[in-house]
């Protein structure tokens, strides 16, 4: 792991070959809130600042509809390609982006999973079609867990921390305890479920974290930004 840094804007990298992996932070108000010119243009840009030809990405939804990249803008919360030279990528403020790939296969994905998008199994599922849709090996897969609301400061309602009691891989966990949800760990457990074992995280968190500046919608409200985490083969 380590940092890109493109004029004053900070990006975690990772690199696994020909696999690349970014995670931005908030350093310098970094923002990718569509929803602003600003988050627009930074979604355009990234074309330059990573020799891209093409940024893929969703108008998520909290569901756990998934996607093959098309070109178009779906309303989902995964996407999954194998085309060269073109990211995709998730945005978050708080949620839990994740990002997928098969180095031999050249597939890759990128998840944005919230509580809801959890409790549905959305990684889970984005592997699964990742294996049925494009033959991928799942103990051949890697999966990385990016910066998010962790179990340090997610604070989550015990009525709704209930469900996830209900879904049979979360039932024997220790996901929630002391009023706060383990998002990371939920994860963690989809993944093994379909035996990813190549699994990592950042372990770093939006809302308290000392070494990175993050969004957090938690923390911020309605203010906060977005960072964008994505993925791409050159």
């Amino acid at each position: 792991m380590g940092i890109k840094n493109i004029g004053s804007y900070e990006f975690i990298e990772i690199e696994d070959e020909n696999i690349h992996l970014y995670f931005s932070t908030a350093k310098n108000n970094l923002n990718f809130n569509l929803k602003s010119e600003e988050g627009l243009e930074n979604i355009n840009n990234l074309k330059g600042w990573f020799d891209l030809d093409n940024v893929g990405y969703l108008n998520q939804v909290h569901g756990d509809s998934i996607y093959r990249y098309d070109e178009k803008v779906h309303d989902g919360d995964a996407i999954i390609s194998n085309k060269k030279n073109i990211a995709v990528g998730v945005f978050t403020a708080d949620c839990v982006p994740i990002l997928i790939y098969d180095r031999e296969k050249e597939i890759f994905a990128a998840v944005h999973s919230g509580w809801k998008g959890t409790l549905s199994c959305i990684v889970e599922k984005t592997v699964i079609k990742m294996k049925e849709e494009f033959g991928c090996d799942t103990k051949k897969i890697g999966a990385v867990i990016g910066p998010h609301n962790m179990v340090c400061c997610y604070e989550f309602g015990y009525d709704v921390a209930k469900k996830f009691s209900e879904v049979p891989i979360y039932r024997n966990e220790k996901i929630y305890l002391n009023g706060k949800l383990n998002l990371q760990r939920c994860i963690e457990k989809q993944l093994q479920n379909v035996e990813v074992k190549n699994i990592k995280s950042l372990n770093q968190c939006t809302s308290c974290s000392k070494r990175y500046k993050f969004h957090s919608y938690r923390r911020d409200g309605s203010v906060a930004g977005r960072m964008f985490s994505f993925i791409f083969i050159k």
